[in-house]
């Protein structure tokens, strides 16, 4: 399976396990000047934007190091963006992930506010 085809894969993954949590889908793979988000979804009043990332195995490393302080602070400014153009600007919010690992049967792994 090519590298793109798993990531899409995985954030498809990813957005159905939130709705069965009961969060409501926003927007997936939102982009703007500044870089990308991979799900933003409403749990009940807050706005949570969501980093999946995924791996087929933890030969590399567990798949939440990918989310390293650079990351974070360009999933922040795409986010801060994102409630300026929706003049979304005194909703809470957080910063979550959720990491996939595997092909079949993968394990999910969802940290809340995660940074």
């Amino acid at each position: 399976m090519q590298t793109k085809e798993y990531g899409t894969r995985s954030e498809i993954i990813a957005s159905n396990y939130l709705k069965e949590k009961g969060y409501k889908i926003i927007a997936t793979n939102y982009k703007n000047k500044i870089g990308e988000i991979d799900v933003i979804a409403k749990d009940k009043d807050t706005i949570v934007f969501v980093e999946v990332k995924a791996r087929l195995s933890q030969a590399f490393g567990h798949p939440l190091e990918a989310i390293n302080a650079e990351k974070q602070l360009k999933i922040r400014r795409v986010a801060e963006l994102f409630l300026m153009s929706k003049h979304l600007f005194d909703a809470p919010c957080r910063f979550d992930a959720i990491s996939i690992l595997g092909l079949e049967n993968p394990e999910i792994l969802h940290i809340k506010n995660s940074f």
